[in-house]
C-alpha cells in the first residue's frame, strides 16, 4: 500500500489524516484518489468496509474554495445514518482546511437544516428525497455544485431513488466532477453513469474475503414457529454485551422489540418510520450500553459504528450475500472478536449455500440452545455476579451476618441458595410474533459434487417437516398469519425448543405452498 504522503494531497488534508491515524492507503484509496485529483469522472466498485469516503472525501475536499460562499459538492447517500457518518468523516478531513460538511435527511425538522444552511457549509450529504425538498425550496442552489458524489448508487437505485438521482443531476451544471460508487453495477444504474458521467474510469476493487476473519459465523436451523424461543434461549445463554437483531420488516421489528421486552431484556427497536430524535435517542442507548440488544432492519443499520458489539443475529435471512455482510460486519470491530448467528428455515437451505457461495465462507451449523441451556447460561451470569461482589465495600460490611450463617448452615447449601436468590430465570411469558415467508434465493447455489456441503435429500420438507395441510383446512387467513408463542399459547400449538417456552400457532410463510395446495384441491373436487 502506498502512503497518503506519497499522493501529492494538499498538506493541510495529510496532516487531518494523520489525526485520524491514518498512515497508509487501501487498495480502493490508492487507485481512486490519483485519478480523481485529474478531474476525471470515476466509477469504483468496492464493498462497504474498504475505505471508500476517505477515497471520494480527499479529492473533494481538496477542490473546495474556502472563499466561495455556497456549496459546491453534493455527496448522496441512500439513508440517514450512512449520511451523517460520511458528513463526519469530511468533516475531519477538512478541519485543517476549515472544510465544514452538513448532513440533511428526511425526519429531521427543515426549519433547523435551513437554520445550518445559512452558515455555509461547503459541502451537502444528502438523501435524495431532503436534497430535493431543499432543491425546491430554493434553500440549496444546485448550479453552484462543482462535486457530485453518488454513495452506494446500487442501493439507492434498490430503495427507488432512481428518478430523483436522475432529477437532481439534470439541474447540476453539466461542468461538474462526478464519482459513482456502488458494490454492484446493474443495468439502469450503468444508463445513469452513461448519461450524465464524462468518460468515467472504472476502479473495480474486490477484497479476498467479503467478510471479517475475527467474526465467527454460525447458523441454525429450525421451523419459523421455534424462532423466537430460540432467540431467548440464545440471548439466555450467551448474554452478549450489545447484541443486534436483524429482522426483515418494520413490524418483524416491532413485534420481536414488544416481545423481548415481555420477556425482560433490556431492548430497542430501529427502523426506517421512527422519527429522527427518536432513532438518535436509541442509538445513544446502545452505544452507551443503557440497552444490551437492539432490532433493527438493514437500512436503519447502515452506517452504525459502534465497536462493542458482541453478537449479530439474523433473525431473518438477508436478501442477498450484500446485506449479510453489511449485518454482520456490524460485529468483529477494532480488533476484537465477533459471533454472529443466521436462523434459517428449512425451506432456506439453498439461499444459506449462496449466501456462504458469494461470500467465500461456510458458516458452522450449530444446535438451538433449549431452554435449560439458557437456565444454565442464567445461573453463570449469578455466579459471576456472586464472585465480582465478594471485593465490595457494601458486601464486606456484612462478614459478620456471614460467619454467623456459616456457624449454623451448611456452606455450599448456603452458597446455592445465594445464587438462587440472584439468579434471573428465563421468562415463559406468552407472546405473538407474527409468521414470515421463507427468503427464496434469486441465485440456485453451485452444487459440484462434494463441493456442496448439504445434499438434495438434506432440503427438508414444509415448515416443520409435517405432512403437508390442504389449505381449506387452515383456518381463516387472519389466523394463519400469526405464530403464538410462549406458555399458556392457544390450543393447537407445537411445543418450542427447550420444553420450557412453548412455541404454538402455525407460521404465516410460505404463499407458495398455499397457492400449490389450493390447486391440487381444486383438481380433487
Amino acid at each position: 500500500m502506498a502512503l497518503f504522503q506519497e499522493l501529492n494531497i494538499e498538506p493541510s488534508i495529510v496532516r487531518a489524516i494523520e489525526k485520524m491515524g491514518f498512515t497508509e492507503t487501501t487498495p480502493i484509496q490508492e487507485k481512486v484518489i490519483p485519478i480523481a485529483k485529474e478531474g476525471k469522472d470515476i466509477i469504483g466498485q468496492a464493498q462497504t468496509g474498504t475505505g471508500k469516503t476517505v477515497a471520494f472525501g480527499i479529492p473533494c475536499v481538496e477542490q473546495i474554495n474556502t472563499e466561495n460562499k455556497h456549496p459546491q459538492a453534493l455527496v448522496l447517500t441512500p439513508t440517514r445514518e450512512l449520511a451523517i457518518q460520511v458528513s463526519e468523516e469530511l468533516n475531519k478531513l477538512g478541519s485543517v482546511k476549515g472544510i465544514h460538511s452538513l448532513a440533511i435527511y428526511g425526519g429531521q425538522e427543515i426549519h433547523k437544516q435551513i437554520t445550518a444552511l445559512k452558515k455555509r457549509p461547503q459541502i451537502i450529504v444528502a438523501t435524495p428525497g431532503r436534497y430535493m425538498d431543499h432543491m425546491r425550496r430554493k434553500t440549496i442552489r444546485p448550479e453552484y455544485l462543482s462535486v457530485v458524489i453518488l454513495d452506494e448508487a446500487d442501493e439507492m437505485l434498490s430503495m427507488g431513488f432512481i428518478e430523483d438521482i436522475e432529477t437532481i443531476l439534470a439541474e447540476v451544471p453539466s461542468e461538474r466532477h462526478t464519482m459513482l460508487f456502488s458494490a454492484t453495477m446493474p443495468p439502469k444504474l450503468k444508463s445513469i453513469a452513461d448519461r450524465f458521467m464524462k468518460s468515467p474510469v472504472n476502479v473495480a476493487v474486490k477484497a479476498k474475503h467479503l467478510t471479517v476473519e475475527n467474526i465467527e459465523q454460525r447458523y441454525i436451523v429450525m421451523p419459523e414457529k421455534d424462532k423466537f424461543d430460540v432467540l431467548c434461549n440464545l440471548l439466555d445463554l450467551e448474554t452478549p454485551e450489545l447484541a443486534i437483531i436483524f429482522g426483515r420488516t418494520k413490524r418483524r421489528v416491532d413485534e420481536l422489540t414488544e416481545s423481548l421486552s415481555i420477556r425482560g431484556f433490556g431492548v430497542e427497536g430501529l427502523h426506517g418510520d421512527m422519527k429522527q430524535e427518536r432513532r438518535d435517542q436509541v442509538i445513544r442507548k446502545f452505544k452507551r450500553g443503557t440497552i444490551e440488544v437492539m432490532v433493527a432492519t438493514d437500512v436503519a443499520a447502515r452506517g452504525l459504528d459502534v465497536n462493542d458489539v458482541s453478537h449479530v443475529i439474523n433473525f431473518d435471512l438477508p436478501q442477498d450475500h450484500e446485506s449479510y455482510v453489511h449485518r454482520i460486519g456490524r460485529t468483529g470491530r477494532a480488533g476484537k472478536k465477533g459471533i454472529s448467528y443466521s436462523f434459517v428455515t428449512p425451506k432456506e437451505k439453498d439461499h444459506l449455500l449462496y449466501i456462504e457461495q458469494s461470500t467465500k465462507q461456510q458458516m458452522k451449523k450449530v444446535d438451538a440452545p433449549s431452554y435449560n441451556d439458557a437456565l444454565r447460561g442464567r445461573h453463570q451470569q449469578a455466579v459471576e455476579l456472586l464472585v465480582s461482589s465478594i471485593d465490595s465495600s457494601e458486601a464486606q460490611k456484612l462478614t459478620g451476618e456471614a460467619k454467623r450463617l456459616l456457624s449454623e448452615q451448611d456452606p455450599v447449601a448456603l452458597v446455592a441458595a445465594a445464587l438462587k436468590l440472584i439468579t434471573k430465570e428465563p421468562s415463559k411469558s406468552q407472546v405473538k410474533i407474527t409468521g414470515e415467508a421463507p427468503v427464496r434465493s434469486k441465485h440456485k447455489p453451485q452444487r459440484d459434487g462434494g463441493g456442496g456441503r448439504r445434499k438434495r435429500g438434506d432440503r427438508g420438507g414444509s415448515g416443520g417437516g409435517g405432512p403437508r395441510i390442504n389449505a381449506k383446512k387452515r383456518g381463516p387467513k387472519k389466523e394463519r398469519d400469526r405464530v403464538a408463542v410462549g406458555a399458556g399459547a392457544s390450543t393447537g400449538s407445537a411445543s418450542g425448543s427447550g420444553g420450557g417456552r412453548g412455541g404454538s400457532g402455525r407460521s404465516g410463510g410460505g404463499r407458495d405452498d398455499r397457492r400449490r395446495d389450493e390447486r391440487r384441491s381444486r383438481k380433487t373436487r
